[in-house]
Formats: C-alpha cells, sequence, structure tokens
C-alpha cells in the first residue's frame, strides 16, 4: 500500500496546544467499525458506549521528564540530551542536539555539574549511548533538572507537567503519553467499573518513533521502532475471561492494541510476558484479541493512523477524520478521542 493512501488535509488551528482543564471534557467520536456510522459525544458518556463484562485495557506507562538542556563540558553552548532507551542503571540511548556536534568522548554538564554524561557510543541511526555520572539518585535528580519531551507539533510550553501524564500512570519509562488514556480521570473509570466495565492494565513504554514518519512510499518497506512491554498474568487472566464470557476487549491506544496482538496466539488467547515488540498493524491485519479502540486523532501517514484504518477499514477512518474536520475537533496529543466498536 501506498503511504499517501493514509494522508487527509488537517487545518494548522486544530492541532491542539494545550490540555482542556477538565480531561473529560473533550469530544468523542463514536465509530461502527462495520458500518461506518459515526455519533458525536463527549468523553464522559464513554460509560454508556461499552457494555457490563466488557473490558477496557489501559496502559499505565509514566513518561519520564527525559528533556534535558545543559552544556558540554568547558562550552558555553546550549545542548539538548533526550533520553530515549535504558540500557543499564546509568547507561541510556539519546537523541543530541546539535547532534553533529556531539563526539565520543564529549562531556556534557546539567544543573551546575548535578547531573553529567559521557558520550561512550554512537549508534547506526545517529542516537548517542551517555553514561550519567551523579550522587544520589537518579530518578529524582531527572525530576528536578528534566522536562516533559512534548511532541514537536507542540509549541506552547505546559503549565503543568502532571497534564502529560495519564492519571494511572504508575511505571517509568516513556518518552511519549499514550495520549488515548489523557481523558480519563478518576471519576470517570470507577464510574465505568460501577457499570460492570471491568479495567486491567499493560505496560508499554511510548518511544519517539512514535512520532517519526513514514519515509518510504510502500508501507510493507517500513521498519517499525521497537518497545518495552509488560503483560502480567492477573492481566492476562482478567482479558482471556472477558473473551470466553462474551465480553469485548477494549483496548486505550494504539500502545494497549500493539502490546495485546504482540501476545495473542492464533486461537485468540493472551499470554503474559514480557519483551521488545516492533509489530506494525496495517490494514490486512486479523486482529485476534481487540474488539474496541479508544484512540486520539494521528498524524496523517503515521503507523497509527494506519493501524486505526486496519481495524475500522481505511475508507471509514478517513471519512471520519474528514467529519471531525468539519466538525472542528481538536486533533493530536492534546486532542480529542474516537471510540471505534
Amino acid at each position: 500500500m501506498d503511504v499517501r493512501d493514509f494522508s487527509f488535509d488537517l487545518p494548522k488551528e486544530l492541532i491542539a496546544q494545550t490540555p482542556l482543564a477538565d480531561r473529560s471534557a473533550s469530544r468523542l467520536l463514536v465509530l461502527n467499525r462495520q458500518t461506518g456510522a459515526r455519533t458525536h459525544r463527549v468523553f464522559r458518556d464513554l460509560p454508556a458506549c461499552l457494555r457490563a463484562g466488557d473490558c477496557l485495557v489501559i496502559n499505565d506507562t509514566r513518561v519520564l521528564p527525559a528533556r534535558l538542556i545543559g552544556q558540554r563540558e568547558g562550552k558555553a553552548a546550549q545542548v539538548e540530551l533526550l533520553l530515549l532507551k535504558r540500557l543499564t542503571a546509568d547507561t541510556w540511548e539519546t537523541l543530541v542536539k546539535p547532534g553533529r556536534k556531539a563526539k565520543l568522548g564529549d562531556r556534557l554538564v546539567f544543573g551546575d555539574g548535578l547531573l553529567r554524561a559521557e558520550i561512550i557510543e554512537t549508534t547506526d541511526t545517529g542516537n548517542r549511548h551517555v553514561r550519567f555520572e551523579y550522587d544520589g539518585v537518579f530518578e529524582e535528580i531527572l525530576d528536578r533538572l528534566g522536562e516533559m519531551p512534548l511532541p514537536p507539533y507542540i509549541t506552547e510550553k505546559l503549565a503543568d507537567r502532571a497534564r502529560y501524564q495519564t492519571v494511572y500512570a504508575a511505571h517509568d519509562g516513556s518518552a511519549a503519553a499514550p495520549t488515548a488514556g489523557l481523558h480519563f480521570t478518576p471519576e470517570l473509570l470507577a464510574e465505568l467499573e460501577a457499570k460492570g466495565v471491568s479495567i486491567t492494565r499493560i505496560t508499554l513504554h511510548v518511544g519517539l518513533g512514535t512520532f517519526r514518519p513514514v519515509k518510504v512510499e510502500r508501507i510493507e518497506d517500513h521498519a517499525m521502532h521497537s518497545e518495552y512491554y509488560e503483560i502480567t498474568e492477573e492481566t492476562a487472566a482478567c482479558i482471556n475471561k472477558c473473551r470466553a464470557n462474551g465480553g469485548r476487549v477494549i483496548a486505550v491506544g494504539t500502545t494497549s492494541c500493539r502490546t495485546l496482538e504482540s501476545n495473542a496466539d492464533a486461537d485468540g488467547v493472551l499470554h503474559a510476558g514480557s519483551g521488545w515488540t516492533d509489530i506494525f498493524i496495517y490494514p490486512g491485519y486479523t486482529f485476534r484479541i481487540v474488539d474496541g479502540l479508544v484512540t486520539n486523532f494521528h498524524l496523517p501517514e503515521s503507523t497509527l493512523i494506519m493501524l486505526v484504518s486496519a481495524f475500522c477499514g481505511r475508507e471509514n477512518t478517513l471519512a471520519a477524520y474528514e467529519d471531525a474536520v468539519q466538525e472542528r475537533y481538536r486533533f493530536f496529543s492534546f486532542g480529542d478521542a474516537m471510540t471505534i466498536l
């Protein structure tokens, strides 16, 4: 398939720059994946879309304040370091800007020396492996010095960085938020459970590859980035019980969807486990576990809109996106949402 088959026109002013004051006040486009029928609601109406016996699967990863601003040792020029993947306790794969000046052996300083780093390796993709030096607890220092790594299309500064975390974030490791989950509040989750919807958790640490464009013409030639995931025995049992009882498995976000599909067998049984997944879901894929999807509106020609198109059809997806543009929905990370059932 051609990557241009997943393009659409989006007015720049529809790209949400800030989150709404009330997480659950965002708009919700409800899409029937079989017929393409659409209705317009508010996200807090989600319980009305689900049934007792359904299982909602959330991603409880926590975004690291992974953007560090400092200097090369002995130099005044600014250096930006973006943490991508933890390799050992003190070694990370990173993106360094400006990259052309980041040489092996260079030493970087952050927070007047509170945190130091040495570049120890350059990867094939141009990223840098760095080793950190510090006194104390790394996570506490990072929380003090780091900034949230907002997507490149968000140009306004985030006033409260907790708004780029889900209310159920628990496990540090992401370089980007699982944004479909940003709409949930504790009250909404409690309402869903009171209705009889079970809520279970997976963990997938979102990498910056989620923002990288598909640079090949044929999507089949795209190499997907890998991300670390964990599925507990408790979660696998909850989802398998839901399916055995005729309930629907609703994935919150493409991250939850990819994690579930990565560990499902051909019979639709989910297995517990952990590891790295680079599953690339695009039209033609047969879903094994996921029956419904809660998701935001995604970038044109991205792997995310391709996953959505695989789930409900490319024509249905693009028609829904055209409808959302006409209705002036807010797009991308801080934007509105879709529920596809």
